[in-house]
């Protein structure tokens, strides 16, 4: 068996046994959300300058299906944590304090300069599970060990910072490329002036930027594009998922399964946000969809009032695919096909006017 399907079983392993979800996981995160008060980036920065030197930092690493494992770390390393994981960022701030930087909410505006956004980590899904699995589940983690674990499955690190005068740690986040690994195998190193064979199972070089950063409920976005890698959250097309949901909700009547909204179907969901980034709710009514529907026979019910009966994700993409017009029955052949990819065909005025335009 290779090593990484090695990897993939002791993941897996992990996932049931060492991970195996306690009754309670959620509670903290429900408890903090339920009294959730806004942090202040700027005061945090002003407030940490003073322990900065005396910071407690634990790393941990997040592999491809955010399994997180412990590190043991050389007593030599612990001087080189703080410039590494604090010191950009903790400028940056600072600076960004000084020449009239603000926070932004994704949903309130783009990037621009002088602008930090921020997002809850409420939404981010796969941020939430890694802090869950470091807040209830830390002594059950498995030490991180190369022939074990693999380097190649290792997506990201997240340093853990605490002292005694802050009143909660918080934690940052950073992509870890495989180009900045390099393995005991293929590496070689230079000493006295000639090569020879690297006589250790890996290196690491850490990125120094800022990438994310994690405030109680708050995740500050120095970096969009490591919140998407790390992460798959696209805050973008999240946002605009969000205000679709809306729109929809506001034109369809639609009744959920116990516990279920659209919002929570379509959750993390990339293909189906992606359709509703496109999908304009105006252009047809529920009575035409649901017509359309029984023509093609796609099996989506109605309640006695009429609303559309969302049981489950099944149902969630059908209501979708219908809205997006995905459903299409050839007049040629009558099959029925479910279009993966479509190109709206330029209307004949355009092409008209395309010609008369050259013309003159």
């Amino acid at each position: 068996m290779d090593s990484n399907t090695d990897s993939i079983t002791d993941d897996t392993s992990l996932t049931t046994t060492s991970h195996a979800l306690p009754n309670d996981i959620l509670a903290p995160e429900q408890e903090a959300l339920a009294s959730y008060a806004e942090s202040d980036v700027f005061a945090w920065a002003n407030n940490l300058v003073q322990f900065k030197d005396e910071l407690k930092i634990d790393l941990f690493l997040i592999n491809k299906n955010y399994v997180v494992y412990k590190t043991n770390m050389a007593k030599e390393l612990d001087k080189q944590l703080e410039p590494i994981f604090i010191d950009e960022m903790l400028e940056q701030v600072l600076e960004g304090a000084a020449d009239g930087m603000i926070v932004r909410s994704f949903e309130e505006a783009e990037a621009e300069d002088k602008v930090l956004q921020r997002t809850l980590l409420s939404n981010v899904d796969k941020a939430r599970e890694v802090i869950n699995w470091v807040k209830t589940q830390e002594h059950e983690m498995e030490m991180f060990v190369e022939e074990e674990h693999d380097f190649k499955r290792i997506k990201g690190i997240m340093a853990r910072v605490s002292h005694d005068g802050l009143k909660k740690p918080f934690y940052i986040f950073k992509v870890l490329p495989q180009s900045n690994i390099m393995r005991g195998k293929t590496g070689w190193m230079i000493k006295n002036g000639k090569f020879m064979g690297f006589d250790a199972e890996a290196a690491v070089r850490i990125p120094t930027d800022s990438q994310l950063l994690l405030l109680d409920q708050d995740m500050y976005v120095f970096n969009q594009t490591k919140l998407k890698q790390l992460f798959g959250y696209d805050a973008k097309e999240a946002s605009i998922a969000k205000q679709k949901v809306a729109e929809i909700e506001a034109n369809f009547r639609l009744s959920f399964d116990e516990g279920l909204d659209m919002n929570t179907l379509v959750k993390g969901k990339k293909s189906l946000i992606k359709k509703l980034q496109k999908i304009e709710p105006s252009l047809v009514n529920q009575e035409e969809m649901m017509s359309h529907a029984d023509d093609l026979e796609i099996n989506l019910m109605q309640d006695e009032s009429g609303a559309i009966i969302i049981m489950d994700e099944k149902d969630m993409t059908k209501f979708i695919n219908l809205l997006n017009d995905d459903y299409m029955e050839s007049n040629m052949t009558g099959q029925r096909y479910e279009i993966v990819k479509k190109k709206l065909l330029k209307l004949e005025e355009d092409e008209e006017a395309k010609l008369l335009k050259e013309v003159l």
